[in-house]
């Protein structure tokens, strides 16, 4: 039989607005909204709704609103009834996927999330970094690039987004001279982002410790059902486990590919995006035709 795994989007599907349908149309979302709002202590729906956008895509501010929106379109999945027997979620996504699943109350992931993008943004101040998309170059011929461009700076592959993508994250001056030598090696385009901070490298190291006290503090429950986790691409309830694999996931690359290859090798054959975009339905297009995704960001996606 079929079986159907949640799929939770992370920083970069963000986009003034959203949300905006889901709090006018279910009481239940615009409720987790005003909690947030309490949680957080500022008026995050004004911010979704009204932007203005460099406010939103703030790490500190994007992170919870993110996860925030994917809570409230979650509401419209239980609401319909949609049974589900896996999660996953692309870095920030992995907290959605597990209050999904029970494994975090909302309350607690928000703060959680909060805590991580603040530690994330800091970590950006303090080690200045940049990363970069990198497109139609194979993993093999890029790990030769980053060896070559570590002798300017450090730069490591982040994010494996799918066989053509490769997220490439370190010093501005080693992401930059990856970038050169990529598009010199064959790649087909090397595209700057426009983040706080080197993601998933070993210059968000500042941000461990304060995240590590903040997930021992944390009460995390065993999910109901497992997590595909990105820094192992394997499916995980430990509650222990789950705990550091997320403290692991902050310096360790988001292994996309191979998650979704998982879930698929697990019989997931139909997914739903649960939140705010459908930047996980482009990738799975890019990693294999044979998962059908339906993304539900908004009340009437499930009709």
């Amino acid at each position: 039989m079929s079986k159907r795994i949640l799929l939770f989007p992370g920083q970069g599907s963000q986009y003034v607005g959203m949300g905006k349908k889901l709090a006018e149309s279910s009481d239940s979302a615009k409720t987790l909204l005003e909690k947030a709002d309490s949680v957080l202590g500022f008026d995050l729906g004004d911010i979704l709704f009204n932007g203005p956008e460099d406010k939103l895509t703030r790490t500190e501010i994007t992170q919870p609103a993110i996860f925030t929106v994917s809570m409230m379109a979650m509401e419209a999945v239980k609401r319909e009834g949609k049974a589900f027997d896996f999660v996953a979620g692309h870095s920030l996504g992995e907290y959605s996927a597990l209050c999904a699943a029970g494994a975090l109350d909302f309350a607690e992931g928000l703060s959680l999330v909060r805590l991580r993008g603040q530690l994330m943004a800091e970590a950006g101040d303090k080690s200045p970094g940049a990363m970069a998309a990198v497109l139609g170059l194979e993993s093999a011929l890029l790990e030769t690039v980053l060896k070559e461009a570590s002798a300017v700076g450090q730069v490591v592959a982040a994010n494996f987004n799918t066989p053509s993508q490769i997220v490439i994250s370190g010093s501005v001056a080693g992401v930059r001279a990856a970038a050169g030598l990529a598009e010199s090696a064959g790649a087909k385009k090397v595209v700057m982002l426009a983040v706080s901070g080197a993601f998933h490298s070993p210059l968000m190291e500042f941000a461990v410790e304060g995240l590590r006290q903040g997930l021992a503090k944390a009460s995390i429950k065993a999910p109901s059902v497992p997590l595909i986790s990105n820094v192992e691409a394997e499916a995980v309830s430990d509650p222990e486990a789950i705990r550091t694999l997320l403290l692991r996931q902050l310096t360790s690359p988001v292994r996309w590919v191979e998650s979704m290859r998982k879930a698929l090798g697990l019989g997931c054959t139909e997914a739903l995006e649960v939140g705010p975009g459908k930047v996980l339905m482009g990738l799975a297009r890019g990693i294999s035709r044979d998962m059908k995704v339906t993304p539900v960001e908004n009340p009437e996606d499930l009709r």
